[in-house]
């Protein structure tokens, strides 16, 4: 018992210690999954991220079998109503959300507070013209663009009605 409340109050001190700060992530060419667990990371840890050029995360895969796994996501649907939900994300920004979201505990304050930390674009915003984005080394693609299959080829084939300009 003696050992747990020692426990707590060490990771308080962690927590006041480190202090907050903001990360910037350009998410061209970087592998979706792999970013996203770095960014839910970040979250947990009290830091907030933006993440620009959402359209530009790649998934890695044959074409063919990402895309029919992503039709198959879209059939779930409620039996009694579809307007009940669940209702899918087709635009590349909340796709990123959402997949982040699952890599967080969405129902523990901890995890609503990370999420609320969260900023994803679609492009680059002029808000953040002057800020310096990086990436992740650890996601970034390796292969040739051949072998990954860009996010807004994905969103627009389910939906997204905002395509390249």
């Amino acid at each position: 018992m003696f050992l747990v409340s020692e426990q707590k109050e060490v990771s308080i001190q962690k927590e006041a210690s480190a202090k907050p700060s903001t990360r910037y992530v350009d998410a061209t060419g970087q592998i979706a999954g792999r970013m996203c667990s770095n960014v839910a990371k970040l979250l947990l840890v009290g830091d907030s991220v933006v993440i620009i050029n959402a359209e530009k995360t790649l998934f890695s895969g044959q074409r063919g079998n990402v895309m029919q796994g992503w039709f198959d996501y879209l059939k779930i649907a409620s039996v009694v109503h579809p307007k009940h939900g669940p209702f899918h994300a087709r635009t590349p920004e909340g796709i990123l959300t959402r997949m982040i979201l699952g890599m967080v505990p969405r129902n523990k304050p901890k995890g609503i507070s990370a999420i609320r930390r969260l900023r994803v674009y679609s492009g680059n915003p002029k808000q953040y013209a002057k800020a310096t984005f990086s990436g992740f080394e650890n996601s970034s693609a390796t292969k040739p663009a051949a072998y990954y299959i860009p996010l807004s080829e994905i969103a627009s084939r389910i939906g997204w009605k905002g395509g390249p300009e």
